[in-house]
């Protein structure tokens, strides 16, 4: 925690994942005061997947870590498998329109995280972590925020003209939290995620798994790291517990995995588990970007997609260039703008950000139930393998091709403020082997 820290900011960030801190990276070069809030220690691990579609490699070189994304990330992904029972369906992915970057790789978000976030710091944000907001009063011009300190403990109130929700998946602002104390569902989709090494998957190769009352996906990412995630409806879960009482929830859902699907058992034959399997949810797809409070959100706060496409990522990253592209104009402008000027931004962002986003939402929630239902995923494999295509379309349709034109304000942010990459960075980071859930 740095130390001297001033009390009041143009914006404060709640969320420190890559919307957050894209958001504070571009905010600071244009020259605004920028706190950025973390309840958690890095590096840390996520319950997500780990692809970059290539459409946000331009973003990430923007904001200034592209050469170090280039070092440490895995193999160019090339293709894409369809995976249900002991069958398989194989098509290309689109080679992306920028000629720098035409294919997206994966790179473990403790290794990202730490890259976006030291780079805002760079930018001059002040960031406070480990550190949770306990209160955000007031509205737009003339927020007040209650911080709780976790190490030294401390009770810290700041102020700011502009806040940002950039939250994850599991975590909410105070006023938001009694709305997610919701009764559990059967249908509720929890989310699972584990590492592993000496995986048989091979390299460039994104798997996309089809289960009866879930899904999932496999993808080699840095380091030779193979990333197996999934979601599975609770109630499948809790049939699948009650016939092996002596498992896990964790160990179930491998044992599930493995039986369900022969990719799976053969990309795990000879591999090794990297620490513990992570677990979190119920997921919350939906769009949440015009709430009516004053909070600008960009990420999974703005909106959530079923992670069966791996859009978690595109989507932080472009709603936080769609987003500064709103506060800063196109000219990167310094001033921060008024109560009145924020209700017509967030009016403006909203509806630009529905533009952009939702259909990708709906596109992943067609993808999602069709995956879960047993004869609907053996139609769509059927469909796959008669016109394996229609994975290379839906790639396309899904915006991992096509860097949005919104994102040319971080480069004007970066030809104010470049910020050159640290080869350091490149040596340093490596990804932790045991850390418990």
């Amino acid at each position: 925690m740095q130390t001297n820290l001033p009390n009041c900011f143009d914006a404060l960030i709640v969320g420190a994942g890559p919307a957050g801190s894209a958001v504070a990276i571009q905010l600071a070069r244009a020259g605004w005061s920028v706190a950025l809030i973390e309840s958690q220690c890095f590096p840390r691990r996520k319950v997500c997947g780990e692809c970059v579609a290539a459409s946000n490699l331009p973003l990430l070189e923007a904001l200034g870590i592209g050469d170090t994304f280039n070092f440490l990330a895995g193999p160019d992904l090339r293709s894409v498998r369809l995976l249900r029972g002991g069958r398989a369906a194989e098509a290309e992915l689109p080679a992306a329109d920028h000629a720098r970057y035409p294919w997206g790789r994966g790179l473990g978000r403790e290794a990202l995280d730490i890259l976006l976030l030291e780079q805002a710091r760079a930018a001059g944000a002040f960031v406070f972590q480990p550190c949770t907001a306990q209160a955000i009063l007031g509205g737009p011009g003339s927020w007040h925020c209650e911080l709780r300190q976790m190490a030294p403990a401390a009770l810290l109130r700041l102020r700011a003209k502009v806040v940002v929700d950039a939250h994850g998946s599991w975590e909410h602002l105070p006023s938001d939290r009694p709305k997610h104390r919701q009764t559990r569902g059967s249908g509720d989709l929890l989310a699972f995620k584990a590492n592993f090494s000496g995986s048989n998957l091979a390299d460039g190769q994104i798997s996309v798994l089809a289960l009866d009352g879930g899904y999932g996906g496999m993808v080699m990412a840095d380091r030779q790291t193979m990333t197996l995630a999934c979601c599975i409806r609770r109630d499948r879960l809790c049939e699948l517990r009650s016939h092996a009482p002596g498992l896990s929830a964790s160990e179930a859902v491998e044992a599930w995995l493995k039986r369900e699907c022969a990719g799976v058992r053969a990309a795990l034959q000879s591999a090794q588990r990297m620490g513990p399997w992570l677990a979190s949810g119920p997921l919350d797809p939906g769009v949440r970007v015009n709430a009516a409070d004053g909070i600008f959100r960009v990420g999974n706060a703005a909106g959530e997609a079923h992670p069966i496409l791996g859009e978690g990522m595109s989507m932080a990253l472009q709603s936080a260039a769609l987003l500064c592209s709103h506060l800063l104009g196109r000219c990167g402008t310094s001033a921060v703008p008024d109560a009145p000027a924020q209700a017509d931004l967030q009016r403006r962002y909203a509806a630009s950000w529905r533009h952009h986003f939702a259909p990708r939402l709906r596109l992943a929630a067609v993808f999602a139930h069709l995956a879960m239902r047993p004869r609907q995923a053996a139609a769509l494999l059927k469909l796959v393998q008669v016109w394996p295509r229609i994975l290379t379309l839906g790639a396309r349709w899904g915006g991992k091709v096509r860097t949005p034109e919104f994102a040319g304000s971080m480069a004007i942010a970066r030809a104010w403020h470049p910020i050159p990459g640290s080869a350091a960075q490149r040596t340093s980071l490596t990804r932790p082997q045991e850390e418990s859930t």
